[in-house]
């Protein structure tokens, strides 16, 4: 009987398909004979659609060969990816690894000493999807580029990337490609040159981890023993909280000494009038010293001739600055934009990796932002040349280009300075695009780095400088005077504004600087010698010396980066975190130690005195490099220091004072019991003053210090309408360790409490109101006044409004880094959210019953 169509069909398929399996087995077996060299870099630079040409070919059928898809290149952001992406065709899929991807566990030490220092690493918390897509890609791409960032940290990722995809030891499809700028030519041409990953700057990345955490997961426990719960120590953030400590106690002891000044303000026979400082006094220096010596020789100059002993005009010079270092840009961007240090990186990040630019899409406008080399490129110094040229004329652009020498000794001049990407993107240009975004800090700091780099090239500003000596009796007075003759490089980066030139005097602690910025462009009359000048008064004035400034952010970074203390990459985290731990404060924008400040820098000093040695840390820094340099095996550089770091462990458990057990006796009694004077004490929000009596007598108190005395800081109890919800007599409301409570007037026989409404009911309808607690880490949270009746909690602070949305009965008062604060419904699935305005009025005030207060 003869078989049907479809039977026949499905038995002609079976077999085809038998003869065609070991056909695609041997095919899977073969070799990947493409390679990066193959790639047509001609038709690669050309982009899109000749890229998506240039890539490997499929074979064709019959071949043994076996085309994988496409390539796969892993970054460090999203952002950067997107940026990337259009550079590249559609045979490269882009991925970011958003940072690192493995660290050591955050739960214990995670090196092992006896093996060599082997560290343990482990997939971060959130990078198990992360790390999981890559590899999926990883599988089926020919090539694999690593093109993370292009310094120590960039190579750490690339190379935990490679583990993951076992490539470490070297894998043909696994490579590493570097660029220092996020444009066409420089990722193409990266991609067509892919180097091998560097170990040894890998090692570098590894041993500095290593040499943090042993210091960080040490010694900070012998300082939650000693000192307080939740303190850390680091190996670059102690030393630096110590300069901010060793300054203040400059400045502490500092002793004024007094010295006065005299000016004369003289008239010659044409306009203006001008002011001469005292130079000399009987042919010495001027050196008066207090108001009765002064006085004597302005009697002495009242009635006397004033004539010009010499006149010396010369042409004066000033030299354009080098581009940009982090460290620089850092400090300019806080001098003169009044930025922070992390947000000037956090910036500075965004314009590297792309700012999208209208029909341009995602543009990298600025070289990688962090080095500390002064090294620009030969294509970017002829672009900017011709730039100059055109811009600003022939007579502003120097016969040969500038060059600059880098400073640190350790710097990777593989790097360039940061300078914008194209002299095409003018400030002007890309300045409607930043308003678009509402991102005018973002421009006002491209607008900097680009200033900085134009100005670089040009020539310097010309000055023509008159110096007059003037005598009169036994004295001599001198009158300076310079008048902008060309302005050079001064055309594209000016003097800044008076308010910014103060605060970049401040940094120099330096009245001579102010002097010096006034006489700048201070005008003289005509003078010739010889010729007689008319007294219009004489200033005498009474000054004394002045201590060395506290550091602000940009003197910091300056004092850091000349010691040696850190790495560019660094100092804006550093100064983030020795301001979160408290060891340091920021008042009018200088950085003051606290009281724990002192006391955990002192006690680190005592014990650890050669890690808490400046020279010492600056030391470590140059061994960092030595590795990456392959001059220097990091577990060598790990057992030097550990060996003597281990003994000054065992002597600091046993020798570290012991301050949370310590109690400093004041002269203040007691008010509650009379008898006994208060001592102070330590506890997990700081110090505080208590009766030594305890638990008979419970006083205790704030205090703060006034010129080395104990001030106690007595807050009334503040009555209330409330009453004890226990005996039902009134309340008052009183501060303790966690903030403001209501307590009743009859304590201690009555000891009832309530906690103090923030004026918003009880979403859950339970009759109780919202008040504000804190957890045992002492972080802010909001709860329902009837627990443990009713559970509600909330992180963010609540509002009496009901979601105009979803009708949720109340919103949230949330903050972003990014944007700000914000209002927000807690139901995700709604989505509503809107921009903060002032609460209506009484509706952020204490409930009802507290409206005294």
């Amino acid at each position: 009987m003869p078989k049907e169509p479809r039977t026949v069909a499905r038995e002609g398929a079976k077999k085809a398909r038998a003869v065609a399996a070991p056909k695609a087995r041997r095919a899977k077996a073969a070799p990947v004979e493409a390679d990066v060299a193959a790639i047509d870099v001609e038709a690669l630079e050309a982009g899109g659609a000749e890229a998506d040409a240039a890539a490997p070919k499929s074979p064709k059928r019959g071949s043994r060969k076996v085309t994988l898809s496409g390539s796969l290149v892993v970054v460090e952001s999203p952002a950067k990816a997107k940026t990337i992406k259009k550079y590249l065709g559609r045979g490269y899929d882009v991925k970011a690894s958003v940072g690192h991807v493995k660290d050591l566990p955050k739960s214990k030490i995670g090196v092992d000493v006896a093996k060599g220092f082997l560290p343990e690493y482990e997939a971060i918390k959130g990078k198990a999807k992360v790390l999981s897509d890559i590899k999926r890609a990883a599988r089926t791409a020919e090539h694999v580029f690593l093109a993370t960032d292009p310094d120590r940290e960039g190579e750490a990722i690339a190379w935990h990337i490679a583990e993951e995809l076992g490539a470490e030891g070297g894998d043909g499809r696994v490579r590493r490609v570097l660029f220092n700028e996020i444009t066409k030519g420089a990722i193409q041409k990266a991609i067509a040159s892919p180097l091998d990953l560097d170990r040894k700057k890998f090692d570098a990345q590894q041993a500095r981890r290593i040499l943090d955490r042993l210091v960080g997961y040490q010694i900070s426990p012998i300082l939650w023993k000693k000192v307080r719960r939740g303190l850390s120590a680091g190996r670059v953030q102690s030393v630096a909280v110590r300069l901010v400590v060793e300054r203040e106690r400059e400045i502490e002891a500092f002793v004024p000494v007094e010295y006065w000044s005299l000016d004369a303000d003289l008239a010659a026979k044409l306009p203006p009038e001008f002011r001469a400082k005292l130079s000399k006094v009987d042919g010495q220096k001027a050196d008066l010293k207090d108001g009765a010596q002064t006085g004597a020789l302005v009697k002495d100059l009242e009635g006397a001739r004033y004539v010009v002993a010499s006149v010396e005009k010369k042409e004066r010079r000033r030299n354009p600055p080098p581009p940009f270092t982090t460290a620089k840009l850092q400090q300019e961007a806080a001098n003169r934009l009044g930025f922070s240090p992390k947000k000037t990186m956090t910036l500075a990040q965004r314009l590297y990796e792309g700012v999208e630019l209208g029909e341009e899409g995602a543009v990298g406008l600025i070289t990688y932002m962090r080095t500390d080399s002064v090294r620009l490129s030969t294509e970017a110094v002829d672009a900017v040349r011709k730039h100059i040229e055109s811009a600003f004329g022939k007579d502003h652009l120097p016969e040969t280009p500038n060059f600059y020498k880098t400073k640190a000794k350790s710097a990777q001049e593989a790097h360039e300075a940061v300078r914008p990407t194209s002299l095409d993107w003018t400030p002007d240009r890309v300045a409607p695009f930043f308003d678009q975004m509402n991102e005018r800090d973002m421009y006002r700091l491209y607008e900097l780095i680009w200033n900085r780099f134009v100005a670089c090239q040009m020539v310097p500003a010309v000055y023509d400088q008159t110096t007059a000596d003037i005598t009169a009796a036994r004295a001599t007075f001198r009158a300076t005077g310079s008048i902008l003759k060309f302005p050079g490089y001064l055309a594209v980066y000016g003097a800044k504004p008076p308010e910014e030139e103060a605060g970049a005097e401040e940094e120099k602690g330096g009245e001579n600087g102010e002097k010096e910025a006034r006489s700048e462009d201070r005008q003289l009359p005509p003078l010739e010698q010889g010729m007689e000048l008319r007294l219009v008064k004489l200033v005498p004035e009474q000054h004394f010396t002045q201590p060395p400034p506290r550091f602000n952010e940009s003197s910091l970074v300056k004092e850091m980066e000349e010691r040696g203390i850190g790495r560019p990459s660094t100092y804006a985290a550093i100064l983030d975190t020795i301001q979160e731990k408290g060891y340091v404060e920021k008042l009018e924008k200088q950085f003051k130690p606290t009281h724990l400040g002192v006391l955990v820098t002192d006690e680190l000093v005592r014990a650890f005195p050669r890690e808490m040695d400046i020279a010492f840390t600056a030391g470590m820094e140059e061994k960092l490099d030595e590795i990456e340099e392959g001059d220097a095996g990091w577990q060598a550089v790990l057992t030097d220091f550990y060996d003597k770091f281990k003994e000054d462990l065992a002597k600091a458990e046993e020798a570290m004072r012991n301050v949370k057990a310590q109690a400093i006796e004041t002269d203040i009694t007691c008010e509650k019991c009379g008898e006994r004077k208060m001592v102070i004490k330590w506890g997990r929000n700081g110090e505080f003053l208590a009766c030594p009596g305890y638990p008979e007598c419970r006083n205790t108190m704030n205090f703060r210090r006034e010129d080395g005395n104990i001030v106690p800081e007595k807050e009334e109890d503040v009555p209330v309408e409330d009453k004890c919800p226990e005996c039902g007599a009134p309340m008052v409301m009183k501060r303790g360790r966690f903030g403001k409570f209501l307590a009743c007037t009859r304590y201690p026989e009555c000891k009832g409490t309530k906690p103090v409404s923030i004026g918003v009911s009880c979403p859950k309808g339970c009759g109780g109101y919202i008040t504000e607690k804190r957890s045992r880490r002492g972080k802010t949270f909001y709860g329902c006044s009837s627990y443990p009746k009713c559970d509600f909690v909330s992180w963010d602070r609540p509002r009496n409004e009901a979601c105009p949305q979803c009708g949720s009965a109340y919103l949230l008062d949330k903050y972003s880094k990014k944007t700000g604060p914000f209002v927000a419904c807690p139901n995700k699935e709604c989505g509503y959210r809107r921009e903060a305005e002032p609460r209506p009025e009484g509706e952020a005030a204490p409930a009802p019953t507290l409206e005294k207060v």
